[in-house]
C-alpha cells in the first residue's frame, strides 16, 4: 500500500516509519527543505519539495496510486485546503489533522469525513487515566459492515428523528447542540446545525454523503 503525507511534523515521522516497516511505500511532500533534509536521515521513503495544497505538487505523488493522503501539516486552514484539493484528484482517502476543534465543524461541512483532532484525543486519554479508567478505543467497537457517519443538520432536517427518512441499518446515537452532547429518541426533533452522529451499514455511506454534501 501506498500513504502520501503532507508536512514533514513529528506526526508523520512516527506513522512513516511505522508504515515503512511494514514494507508499504510512502511519500512525503514539504515545503521546507531543510526539514525534508532533516527527516530523510529518519525516513528512506520518497519525498517532494513543494505546497502540499497546490494542485500540481499533489499530481506529482500519483493519486490513482495512493491509498491515503495524510494532511498533517501545523496549520489547520492549510491542512483543509490540501484535503480539499486531493479530494478533487481522486486520491481514494483523505486524512485531515487539525488541532483547533472549532475547525471540525467546518471539516464536517465539507464532508472531510476522515477528520482528527490528536489535542483533543490526547486531552481525553490523559483525563480518563487520571480518573482510573482505561478508554476501548471505538475503532474495537465499529467493526465489520458498521461504520460512524456525522452530518450539520440544516433548516431542512429539522424534523423529529422519527420523520428523517434514514436509510435501513441507520441510527441516530448521539448531537451535539451547542457544544451539549443529547442522547435522543424518535422523538427528538432537530435543529438547524445540530451536529448528527449515527451508525449505519458501510454500503449507506454513500446515499448519506450525497444526500448532506456540502451545497
Amino acid at each position: 500500500m501506498k500513504a502520501v503525507f503532507i508536512g514533514a511534523s513529528a506526526l508523520t515521522v512516527m506513522a512513516a516509519r511505522i508504515m515503512l516497516k511494514r514494507n508499504h511505500e510512502v511519500v512525503v511532500v514539504e515545503r521546507d527543505r531543510t526539514r525534508i533534509e532533516a527527516v530523510s536521515e529518519q525516513l528512506d521513503c520518497g519525498f517532494i519539495h513543494g505546497d502540499g495544497s497546490k494542485p500540481a505538487v499533489l499530481r506529482e505523488t500519483d493519486p490513482e496510486q495512493t491509498d491515503v493522503l495524510y494532511c498533517l501539516t501545523g496549520n489547520d486552514q492549510a491542512n483543509i485546503i490540501a484535503s480539499l484539493v486531493g479530494r478533487s484528484l481522486g486520491f481514494a482517502r483523505v486524512v485531515t489533522k487539525i488541532d483547533d476543534p472549532e475547525f471540525e465543524h467546518i471539516c464536517i461541512e465539507l464532508s472531510l469525513e476522515s477528520t482528527i483532532v490528536p489535542t483533543r484525543t490526547t486531552g481525553r486519554y490523559l483525563a480518563d487515566m487520571f480518573e482510573g479508567r482505561d478508554p476501548l478505543e471505538l475503532s474495537t467497537m465499529i467493526r465489520y459492515e458498521a461504520r460512524v457517519f456525522s452530518f450539520v443538520a440544516r433548516a431542512e432536517d429539522a424534523v423529529a428523528l422519527a420523520k428523517l427518512d434514514l436509510p435501513k441499518a441507520s441510527r441516530v446515537v448521539c448531537l451535539y447542540r451547542d457544544d451539549t452532547l443529547l442522547i435522543p429518541d424518535d422523538s427528538t426533533r432537530l435543529r438547524a446545525e445540530d451536529e448528527v452522529i449515527l451508525v449505519t451499514h458501510r454500503d449507506n455511506l454513500k446515499a448519506l454523503e450525497q444526500r448532506w454534501a456540502q451545497a
